[in-house]
């Protein structure tokens, strides 16, 4: 009976058993794979961890970048300020009289280097210059020798200013017979159409032959005479030189040279188109500009004739240079009553 009872203590003792090894077999799976989950978030932490690295060094890169991109942006901004009061600056130094005198300082300073570096050079130049002393020659003194003096010396014989018009004394002095017959009226242009008198003609003879063509002569009292003798010699100079030469006319007033251009339009058949600067008779009121035109006049080889009037108190000396020329010197009751018309 024992047996029997004892038997199902046993089968309870190995059922318990079983059943104990079989709970154990089922908690160890159990175990196992809470382990391999406890292991797999454990493996992905780092992995979190470094995307999560790189994330911020790309922040930090880019929070870099925009510093430096402003800083450039500052630096830029102030170096074209810069750039500007620079050029403001450089602008006020040039136009105020500190900037000048620096400016002028400067170049100054460069040529004085310049001189002193060629001064260098050419004392070293002058250094190296190899002096020869010359020979001594002892030379006889003149006065212990014997001299001839030649009596036989050609001399330079210069003409005489009243020989000028020599050459054609005979061609002249008939003019001057024509001139005292009667007038011919209708002779031809610069030909004289009137008649001169004794007085005149030796006033003529004395200008040609004792002075040369050059000098003054005592006015015949008004201008109307003086500008008939003019005329004279102007119709001689075209018998000797033709178109060569020009007729200058000086008279400080419009008035007097108005009557002048009359005179000598009647006296020798003359138009207004021969009084002008392309023209035979020229007219001046002015001294400088006769005697630049009798220059241009001589370069060109043609021969001025210079005629002044007499109310001018006194001849330019640049008119003195000139071959021809003839100045009418009036009476002093000849110019109070020029002053008193004027």
């Amino acid at each position: 009976m024992k047996s029997e009872e004892n038997l199902p203590l046993d089968k309870q003792k190995s059922e318990k058993r079983i059943s104990v090894e079989n709970s154990s077999q089922e908690e160890l799976p159990s175990k196992i794979s809470g382990e391999k989950q406890s292991q797999t978030p454990s493996l992905n932490i780092p992995e979190n961890n470094q995307n999560f690295s790189k994330e911020n060094k790309q922040s930090f890169i880019n929070l870099a970048l925009k510093d430096l991109h402003l800083s450039r942006e500052k630096l830029e901004k102030e170096l074209e300020e810069l750039s500007k009061k620079k050029a403001q600056i450089e602008s006020e130094l040039k136009s105020s009289f500190s900037g000048q005198s620096d400016a002028i300082a400067r170049k100054v300073k460069g040529f004085q280097e310049y001189l002193t570096g060629a001064l260098q050079d050419l004392a070293q130049s002058a250094e190296q210059l190899e002096l020869v002393v010359p020979p001594v020659i002892v030379k006889p003194s003149p006065l212990d020798e014997n001299k001839k003096i030649d009596a036989t010396k050609e001399q330079e014989v210069i003409p005489a200013v009243s020989d000028t018009f020599k050459p054609d004394e005979n061609l002249i002095r008939n003019c001057f017979s024509q001139f005292l017959e009667q007038p011919d009226f209708y002779a031809e242009p610069w030909k004289l159409r009137r008649s001169l008198e004794a007085k005149d003609v030796e006033l003529l003879e004395d200008w040609f032959f004792s002075m040369g063509g050059r000098g003054a002569q005592p006015s015949r009292g008004n201008r109307s005479k003086n500008a008939l003798v003019a005329a004279g010699i102007i119709a001689i100079l075209g018998e000797l030189y033709g178109e060569q030469f020009q007729t200058l006319v000086l008279a400080s007033q419009p008035e007097r040279l108005g009557e002048w251009r009359r005179c000598l339009q009647d006296a020798l058949g003359l138009n207004r188109e021969d009084f002008g600067p392309n023209s035979g008779i020229v007219l001046f009121e002015r001294s400088d500009g006769l005697v630049e035109r009798a220059d241009r006049l001589e370069e060109r080889g043609e021969l001025p004739l210079i005629i002044i009037d007499a109310a001018e108190g006194n001849v330019e000396i640049p008119i003195l240079q000139f071959p021809i020329w003839l100045a009418f010197a009036g009476s002093p009751n000849e110019i109070y009553e020029e002053d008193e018309l004027i």
